[in-house]
């Protein structure tokens, strides 16, 4: 518990354990003038159905350059994004002693207060605080939720249901833009757990020697994630690091692995990471839709033939996801592991 960065102590230099390797560090050419692609999705699910070739040309689009970008218009609304970025600060400002209950540094659990990240565990902390917690369905997950702060559940049940319609209505603009069969999406390759990271990046004395979390891509198959108003994502675009700057009530969605491997890398899982700082502290949600355990992945027989070739081999995802672990989430290690040699 003691770990908690959000446990209200000023730091006025970085402690010992944050501070990285000077390879490591936060410098290093981010670039100013590339920016993410922002998506009009005509309010969502609903969108107009001329509208739809032209959705899915720049989703795709955005997917293949950037494997980032930002949705806006996304049948979401305002007051409840407020609401959940509110309820997600009350719980990070809460006295020590009322979150001492969800604290945990048990990886094994699912639901769990934590400092840093579960990857590299033998080497540098990472200034982040997280409530790791899994979200559906709403009724099979909510008792497992905090009590605290009040309306948290209830907000939280609208935002997951709303946020996961959000990822479907993309990945169903994905499938149909990809000639895949309709629903391909569908059943256990999006029926695992959808888990939602509440990050707490406090305002940090010395950015420059330390990050929020290490560059990495995600495991899972879509991420939706609500930045808050204070910048600090930046993705690995040509070589360089690109700012994803906050736009408000708009959501960023990256591609996980799994959906790399299944459009055989037609659409990148592209490196991220999150730097610190020190003006502001920083609040963020990350949802991931996740398959389920026992999925099989593979790329999809649309996406291969005798000139394009499977680029990865198959397997179950819960095999995959102890892979990812090992290797400490790093993109180059984790793709190499399940290419196809030759």
């Amino acid at each position: 518990m003691d770990n908690l960065l959000s446990n209200g102590q000023v730091h006025q230099t970085v402690p010992k354990q944050f501070i990285l390797p000077p390879e490591n560090r936060v410098p290093g050419e981010v670039s100013s003038t590339v920016r993410l692609p922002v998506i009009d999705l005509r309010g969502g699910p609903h969108c107009h159905v001329e509208d739809r070739d032209q959705l899915i040309g720049e989703v795709l689009l955005a997917g293949k350059e950037f494997g980032f970008f930002q949705v806006i218009n996304h049948g979401v609304s305002e007051q409840l994004m407020a609401d959940m970025m509110q309820v997600t600060e009350k719980f990070f400002n809460m006295p020590k002693e009322d979150k001492a209950e969800y604290y945990s540094e048990d990886t094994s659990k699912t639901n769990r207060l934590f400092s840093s990240t579960i990857y590299g565990k033998d080497g540098p902390r990472y200034w982040r605080d997280c409530l790791k917690l899994a979200c559906y369905p709403v009724a099979e997950t909510i008792n497992e939720w905090p009590d605290k702060p009040a309306k948290l559940k209830e907000v939280l049940a609208k935002f997951i249901v709303e946020a996961r319609e959000v990822s479907m209505t993309l990945l169903s603009l994905i499938c149909e833009g990809l000639g895949l069969k309709k629903g391909y999406f569908g059943g256990d390759l999006s029926s695992g757990q959808v888990l939602i990271n509440a990050n707490y990046y406090p305002r940090c004395p010395e950015p420059d020697l330390t990050l929020g979390l290490p560059p990495h891509s995600d495991r899972n198959l879509i991420t939706l994630l609500l930045q808050g108003a204070v910048s600090g994502l930046q993705i690995m675009h040509q070589g360089k690091w690109v700012r994803a700057e906050p736009i408000q009530n708009a959501f960023v969605i990256n591609f996980g692995h799994q959906l790399e491997i299944i459009t055989n890398g037609v659409l990148k899982s592209v490196e991220h990471r999150a730097i610190t700082n020190s003006g502001a502290a920083r609040t963020s949600l990350a949802v991931f839709i996740m398959p389920a355990m026992e999925s099989f992945i593979s790329p999809a027989k649309e996406m291969v033939n005798e000139e394009n070739p499977p680029l990865y081999k198959s397997f179950v995802f819960k095999d995959f996801l102890r892979i990812y672990t090992d290797l400490s989430a790093k993109r180059v290690d984790v793709m190499e592991a399940f290419k196809i040699s030759g």
